[in-house]
């Protein structure tokens, strides 16, 4: 039972959905702290981590799943908005911290709700 509930692919997608947002919330938290930085280089979770991550959800392949883990690079597309070279704008970085917060908390009610269904199952209660 308990293997079951750990093996389902909508959970192991949940879960590194999760370990995704603290990976990207440590790289919102880099890029505001080095806002006045002179050079610094904004930092992203991988463009490519997001398509192969889809890729693997859909061939529901658990292994697949697993075996895609995010890595943090620097974003080649942001451009220095001052002649410091930095390429942080803070209110990309806000936006970027909100919207991270709204998939935390949908991607921790989604682990929660599987966890939940384990509880039941030992204890009859909810």
């Amino acid at each position: 039972m308990i293997d079951a509930l750990f093996n389902q692919s909508n959970y192991i997608a949940a879960k590194s959905m999760l370990d995704t947002t603290v990976l990207r919330q440590q790289a919102i938290a880099a890029n505001i702290a080095n806002v006045e930085t002179p050079g610094y280089q904004r930092l992203q979770v991988s463009k490519s981590f997001e398509s192969q991550f889809q890729q693997a959800i859909a061939s529901k392949d658990l292994e697949s799943i697993r075996g895609v883990q995010p890595t943090l690079e620097v974003d080649r597309a942001a451009l220095p908005s001052k002649a410091d070279g930095n390429t942080v704008r803070i209110e990309d970085e806000l936006l970027a911290l909100s919207k991270n917060h709204i998939e935390h908390s949908l991607e921790t009610q989604m682990v929660t709700g599987a966890l939940l269904k384990m509880r039941l199952a030992i204890t009859g209660r909810a």
